[in-house]
């Protein structure tokens, strides 16, 4: 896989990307059509990253972004009569900004990759996480509001997990921050632990049952 040292950035509001998970986007702003068509051209590398709180008044220019996100292949395009791309992201690696450059239509970053993989002597360890995991999702399976596949490797969930389970956009990009997968296991289930309290603990409305 490419490493290169610019990566065009594709700053959202509300969606953060891991490695190894597959991530659908609509692209319609002419700035992103821009973006996705010089990558169909080049790598096809596109660097996803979370907007910081306040962003809104500064939209069409450049705010402020956080410093980590994640690179992804475009893996699947479906081009649009009207210009606009329906498009299918692979997460690859996570990155570091370093700087911008350039003044063309999108945001172009300087960047360090950082390593997301997982040591030999951490795999034991994450096996056992990853059933710590499983159980305390089980009952969410069991009510069938949310599904945990078992045919993933175990780093390949946990980023599925933080991707795609009901978090806040600043707790998947907390997750997304963490140096190795291990941590971020371990993190996402302090997550879910608490989440879970929280919802066991919170006083529902008078008259209701508990």
């Amino acid at each position: 896989m490419l490493h290169p040292s610019l990566v065009p950035l594709f700053p959202l509001p509300d969606v953060v990307l891991f490695p190894t998970v597959f991530l659908p986007l609509h692209v319609f702003e002419p700035r992103y059509r821009a973006l996705v068509r010089d990558a169909l051209e080049g790598d096809r590398i596109i660097g996803m990253m979370l907007l910081r709180p306040g962003w809104e008044d500064g939209y069409d220019g450049r705010p402020p972004v956080y410093d980590v996100g994640c690179a992804g292949l475009i893996s699947h395009v479906e081009p649009l009569s009207d210009g606009r791309y329906n498009i299918v992201l692979r997460g690859f690696t996570r990155f570091r900004v370093e700087g911008e450059d350039g003044d063309g239509p999108y945001r172009v970053a300087r960047v360090q990759w950082l390593p997301d993989g997982v040591a030999d002597a951490e795999r034991r360890e994450l096996r056992h996480q990853r059933q710590r995991l499983e159980a305390l999702l089980a009952p969410l399976v069991e009510g069938g509001r949310t599904q945990v596949p078992n045919n993933l490797a175990d780093d390949h969930l946990v980023n599925a997990l933080s991707q795609y389970l009901d978090l806040e956009s600043i707790e998947r990009q907390a997750l997304l921050e963490h140096d190795s997968v291990l941590a971020r296991c371990r993190a996402l289930i302090n997550l879910i632990e608490m989440k879970l309290l929280l919802n066991r603990t919170t006083p529902g409305p008078p008259g209701s049952a508990h």
